[in-house]
Order: C-alpha cells, then structure tokens, then sequence
C-alpha cells in the first residue's frame, strides 16, 4: 500500500509542476487547488472525508481503514513533495503519459491490497457491486465531469494534457487490473 500511494504522489507532483490534473478526488483536489491555493493535500484529505461513513456502512471496515490511511499517507505525501522534489524542465506531455502510468500502477497496487484513494473510487465500486454498473465506466464518467469542470479554472492546452494522462491512467488500469488476480491482504 505504501508503494502504491508514492508512486500516485509522484504521478500528482508531476502533474502539478506541468499544471496539470487528474480525475476523480484527486482531480477536484487540484481544481480547488488551483481555484483557491489551499494546498494539494490538504484539498485531497478534506474532500474524501465525507466518503468514509458511506464506506464503512457499505464496503466494510477493512475497506475503509486501508483507503483511510492510503488518503491520508498520499495527502501528506503530496504537501512535502514540492519540498524534496523538483523538475526544473516538464512538458506537459512527458507528465501526462509517464504520471498516467504512475497513477495507473499505484491505483493498481492499492486495488491489489483492497484500498482506494477515497471518493470516487468508493462510489464506483459500491455502484458496481449494488447495481451491477461497471466500475470503470462510472469512474470515467467521473472523471470526464472534473477535467470538463476544469475548463474553467485552467487553460485548455493544460486540459488536454490532463485528459492524455487520464486516458494513459485509464488504458493501463484497462489492460493490467483484473478482480481477483493477485490479490493481496
């Protein structure tokens, strides 16, 4: 689980330092990040608190206690990264398919073990398990509803860029996740 949340906190740091976001939590993490300044992290752990009751009451106690302590090692994670880690030359290209592939493994890695990074996540699964709806379609409409909502707080080139690193994180996680398939405790 700590592999996976430093390799999403690496994938978040590349993406900030492009101006980029992702989809999902995170995503609306950094559009209130970029809308108001409140650090990365702290936007991240605020935003998923309310996902953890519903959580615990329908994915359990395990579930949730993972994904708690996933969200709360990536948020601090990512408030002191900028401090030990910066890129001093980024194209947005570079940090949209190689931060996709980060994002797709550490999801992966968590996925793994029976966590998530909150949120959205939850609301994929749980839709999927109580509804039959395909967890991924959900999180891709999701995920298309924030980096749309981004068109109005960041330009659209950075837009663009994010929308290749969903769809790298999204086409990774495609090929290489299958439920069941390694699964660890």
């Amino acid at each position: 689980m700590c592999a996976g949340t430093l390799f999403v906190a690496m994938a978040l740091v590349l993406f900030g330092q492009a101006g980029l976001l992702t989809g999902g939590t995170a995503g609306a993490a950094f559009l209130l990040h970029y809308a108001t300044g409140i650090g990365l992290g702290q936007g991240f752990f605020l935003l998923n608190l309310p996902f953890y009751g519903f959580a615990w009451k329908q994915m359990g106690g395990e579930f949730t206690v993972k994904t708690f302590a996933a969200v709360l090692l990536l948020s601090v994670l990512t408030e002191l990264a900028p401090r030990f880690v910066s890129i001093q030359a980024l194209h947005p290209a570079f940090a949209a398919i190689f931060g996709g592939l980060m994002l797709g493994t550490g999801c992966l890695f968590l996925a793994r073990h029976r966590a998530s990074l909150g949120g959205a996540t939850v609301i994929s699964l749980y839709l999927q398990e109580r509804r039959g709806w395909r967890a991924g379609k959900v999180q891709l409409a999701i995920d298309c509803t924030v980096l749309l909502a981004a068109l109005f707080v960041v330009e659209p080139s950075r837009v663009g860029w994010s929308i290749l690193g969903a769809g790298v994180m999204g086409g990774f996680l495609w090929i290489n996740h299958r439920p069941g398939r390694y699964v660890g405790s």
